[in-house]
């Protein structure tokens, strides 16, 4: 089984992957994908092709798209914008109907851009940064969940760990973010809602990347003592953040990731007991009640040969729903694939999806998120309660403690 789904990997990466169910002579219809097969982003792109494939296998054995047999053209933008773009520009030239891309904010928003420019319909699979979609473009669609939503469902935890427990002070919160496209929003986002809930910003320090040495940013934290460390960075970032903060001994109330290198399970395995009580909002866990989770989870961690993520989650809805699309579609012109995209009313096992304008949002799905945390050496979700088979541990006891 695992030569066999090598194999399959190979196809993609060369640039293909197509059911053999369908006759030979009937003519593929082809679907652009943009992600991050090799640099910084490998690790998500990696999980954005599991979910790929798994999508692809059950468009195709479900007759494909309008009786054609669903194929995929893959580029790899290299964890860069100008491999982006130039992946793009050939996708465009093929003639893809749509094209899905790709993992991080700093690329997407470019290429979202350019697509714009281009009048090419692209339907954002990874990327959460606010400013993709709000103010938006007519051409541009993202059914995952934005930045903002990120920290907006930390502080739905926070308030509800504040009423669950009103004799432990929770007021103050310390930021410490990465200075990307998509941390930067998150934290943007944090100060926002920290404001509102009435909670003190006592510190907001950004890293540029590449840094490696968190120590001097946490010291500065620590002599703050604040009740919450909210955290935004990458897989290498947040081990390293975690391991140091073991270190350094700080000791807030709540450690809270915003996703990304929060919610993968290299976190876990890198950052060891430190990664423990750790929480963390995600756009999607197995456990959440929606028709077919598990079953989903059970054929991601196949793909994956790991334990899946949400990205894995999110690039499988992101192809269902452009399938769906073009399924609706009058034709395969730009025009009336962006009119059917704009039609979206699709309900899938990561959640439902519909396209809207909102709050500044344009084209974005309003889809709600979960927070899991670390138990055990294990992501358990906790939150919200009405969904959540798990319960938050609370407050963080001190590292001699653990």
């Amino acid at each position: 089984m695992r030569k066999a789904l090598l194999v399959a990997l190979v196809v993609v990466l060369a640039g293909s992957l197509v059911s053999t169910a369908f006759p030979a002579p009937v003519e593929p219809l082809r679907i652009g994908v943009i992600t991050s097969l090799t640099g910084r982003f490998a690790t998500f792109g990696k999980m954005q092709m599991a979910g790929y494939q798994v999508a692809l296998e059950e468009i195709n054995r479900a007759g494909g798209i309008k009786g054609r047999p669903v194929e995929l053209l893959v580029e790899d933008d290299a964890s860069t914008v100008p491999a982006a773009l130039s992946a793009a520009e050939r996708l465009i030239a093929k003639g893809v109907p749509i094209i899905l891309g790709t993992y991080s904010s700093g690329i997407s928003k470019p290429l979202a851009g350019y697509m714009d420019r281009q009048k090419r319909v692209l339907l954002v699979s990874g990327s959460a940064d606010d400013s993709i979609t709000k103010p938006g473009s007519e051409w541009v669609f993202r059914a995952k969940s934005v930045a903002s939503t990120y920290a907006s469902t930390l502080f739905d935890l926070f308030q509800y760990l504040r009423e669950q427990y009103p004799a432990i002070p929770l007021n103050t919160v310390a930021i410490l973010h990465g200075t990307g496209a998509f941390e930067t929003s998150v934290a943007d986002g944090a100060v926002v809602y920290a404001k509102a809930r009435k909670y003190q910003v006592v510190a907001r320090e950004a890293y540029d990347r590449g840094l490696t040495d968190f120590r001097p940013i946490l010291n500065r934290i620590r002599g703050l003592n604040p009740d919450i460390l909210f955290m935004v960075s990458y897989e290498e970032d947040a081990v390293a953040i975690m391991r140091q903060a073991k270190e350094v001994n700080i000791n807030p109330k709540i450690f809270a990731g915003a996703a990304a290198g929060f919610a993968i399970e290299p976190f876990i395995k890198g950052a060891g007991d430190a990664a423990e009580w750790v929480f963390s909002a995600t756009s999607w866990t197995p456990d959440v009640k929606y028709p077919g989770a598990r079953q989903l989870y059970e054929k991601l961690k196949k793909a994956a040969g790991m334990e899946p993520s949400y990205h894995a989650a999110e690039a499988y809805m992101a192809l269902i729903v452009a399938a769906d699309a073009l399924r609706r579609a009058k034709s395969l012109s730009q025009e009336d694939v962006r009119d059917s995209l704009k039609a979206t009313k699709l309900m899938t096992p990561v959640g439902p999806v519909e396209f809207k304008d909102f709050l500044g949002f344009k084209n974005q799905n309003p889809i709600p998120m979960v927070v899991e945390q670390v138990q055990g050496g294990k992501f358990v979700t906790v939150f919200p309660a009405s969904i959540a088979p798990g319960k938050p541990k609370y407050p963080t006891p001190p590292w001699d403690k653990r």
